[in-house]
């Protein structure tokens, strides 16, 4: 970030800020709560904006920084976005000690408070209803990883050392690895099933690489669950039976959680719920 201007005799010259804002409430916390909690580097202090019934928490920003350009450039540098991504949990995780909360997508700005009080006044009866929803749920993230190679081609073995040989195990082997993850990938299935009866939403995010989950087995299930708090004892205990009976076959399920409903803190879900309870 750049240091602030100073002008003729020293005096301290504002640079020109947005507002950037992370979530909506309608119970904010304390200010001094608020103010203490770490924003995005170069901002003001994290503070409450009142928009009618709902609140929102919200940081001035240096423009300069974050300008379509600028913020672009620095969202490409791996360190940079996750001091912005860290920024913005921590403002999530401080609003959401007081009560439901719907998160706003990493670095939402607006040219001033009155701008972003009037985009959220737009779509008060939307985050109202999706506040509403979220209240007292949390969010639990289950992956399912299947088994490596080495348990799915165990069946391969050695054989003769001629070419036609050989390509008969190599298709075998293929063949079996293939008829391993179709069953684990089955089992998977069944275990997003299994858990669905315990939440009130779920959905399904794409599978993560080897690369990034720093597994050598592939990750076959990467599902978000809504589940009511009054229920995580159940959910857990679903869980928990699920990946014992996994674990013989070589497929492993990991569960986390709880935590803030991101992945249901959309205005679109309200309406997918509405459709799903009427029936259509």
């Amino acid at each position: 970030m750049s240091a602030t201007p100073v002008g003729a005799e020293g005096t301290v010259v504002p640079r020109p800020a947005v507002t950037c804002v992370f979530a909506v409430t309608e119970t904010p916390p304390p200010d001094e709560v608020v103010t203490v909690t770490p924003g995005h580097d170069g901002g003001g202090p994290l503070r409450v904006l009142a928009a009618g019934p709902l609140h929102l928490i919200v940081q001035d920003v240096p423009a300069a920084d974050f300008g379509e350009e600028a913020l672009a450039q620095r969202l490409n540098r791996p360190a940079e976005l996750e001091r912005c991504a860290r920024a913005h949990h921590r403002a999530v995780e401080t609003a959401a000690s007081a009560g439901p909360v719907v998160p706003l997508p990493m670095a939402t700005l607006y040219l001033d408070d009155r701008n972003a009080v009037r985009a959220v006044a737009a779509r008060e009866a939307s985050l109202r209803a999706l506040l509403d929803r979220l209240r007292d749920r949390t969010e639990w993230a289950v992956k399912v990883h299947g088994p490596g190679t080495a348990h799915a081609g165990a069946a391969a073995g050695d054989g003769p050392a001629d070419g036609r040989s050989y390509l008969a195990r190599a298709s075998a082997r293929r063949r079996t690895e293939r008829e391993a993850r179709d069953r684990a990938l089955e089992q998977a299935h069944a275990v997003d099933r299994e858990l669905r009866r315990y939440a009130v939403a779920a959905t399904r995010h794409r599978p993560q690489s080897e690369q990034l989950t720093g597994r050598s087995v592939p990750q076959l299930l990467n599902v978000a669950y809504l589940v009511d708090d009054g229920q995580r004892a159940e959910f857990a205990r679903a869980v928990g039976e699920l990946a014992r009976d996994a674990h013989r076959s070589g497929v492993e399920v990991t569960v986390s959680g709880p935590w803030i409903p991101y992945s249901f803190a959309r205005p679109d879900e309200v309406e997918c719920a509405a459709h799903r309870e009427a029936g259509v």
